[in-house]
């Protein structure tokens, strides 16, 4: 009996062992692991303007682009003498990229084609507006500057 219970721990003892070895992960698939945990449509710091950069929140810095970037833009529009023939309310959609190295450009300007022909400047004016923003920093994700588009509706009214 002694020699049975010495026999089976020392079988238990040897077949053991397999439970004691770490698993041996590869570069690769732990690179594709990694792939899979990122949310590539979220960044983890906004573009910041000069007046943005003592905010630390994720949630302020975007307010603070947002608003920097409307109140720019509200402000372009306002200083300029519109006429138009009759009134309307619409939307004008902005496609606006931001690159890796702080350079903001509007890749795209929907509007109207009523709108358009009643505000031929528009484009213009808009275009001329955002050459006068610059910003202190990129957005980065993971530490990396990276490039960024983001989608900026201006909604018009006229009286």
């Amino acid at each position: 009996m002694k020699y049975s219970i010495f026999f089976l721990s020392i079988f238990a003892f040897f077949t053991s062992c397999q439970f004691f070895e770490t698993e041996k992960i590869s570069s690769e698939t732990f690179y594709e692991e990694e792939l899979k945990t990122i949310e590539w449509n979220d960044i983890d710091q906004y573009p910041i303007f000069s007046s943005c950069t003592e905010l630390t929140e994720k949630i302020d810095q975007r307010n603070c682009f947002v608003n920097t970037l409307s109140s720019t833009f509200y402000r372009s529009l306002q200083d300029q003498k519109w006429t138009v023939m009759k009134t309307f309310h619409d939307t004008i959609v902005l496609d606006i990229s931001v690159s890796n190295s702080g350079v903001i450009q509007i890749n795209k300007i929907k509007m109207d084609s009523l709108l358009g022909t009643q505000l031929p400047k528009m484009n213009e004016v808009l275009s001329s507006s955002i050459d006068s923003l610059s910003l202190d920093a990129p957005a980065y994700k993971r530490g990396i500057p990276v490039n960024t588009r983001f989608t900026l509706p201006i909604v018009l009214n006229t009286e």
